[in-house]
């Protein structure tokens, strides 16, 4: 299975096994990583599940959608590397992905 590297605003790093076909954001969620809020789900209609892509995984990761891209104007502190992690969908290219997240979530 691939393994995602969350860290944390303070550098804690999370380290856990995910399921292809999982998203970043359920992976978190049901490894109870902190700083994943997940309100809507999953569902692309809140901003509570922004990561900032590592810098060397960006491409592999892609770019955000049009949807996507309209709910990170509600991130806390958007970056160019801002993603919504409950949109990218976890495959065996992503093994190793790490994600920061932000100090707080919107």
């Amino acid at each position: 299975m691939p393994k995602i590297t969350y860290i944390e605003k303070n550098g804690k790093e999370h380290v856990v096994e995910a399921a292809a076909g999982l998203s970043v954001m359920e992976a978190a969620v049901r490894n109870m990583i902190p700083g994943i809020d997940a309100d809507c789900g999953g569902a692309c209609a809140c901003a509570t599940c922004h990561v900032y892509v590592d810098p060397a995984w960006a491409d592999k990761v892609g770019k955000p959608e049009t949807m996507e891209e309209s709910m990170l104007d509600f991130a806390y502190e958007p970056k160019e590397n801002s993603r919504l992690s409950c949109q990218i969908n976890i495959t065996a290219d992503l093994d190793g992905l790490i994600v920061r997240l932000p100090e707080f979530q919107g």
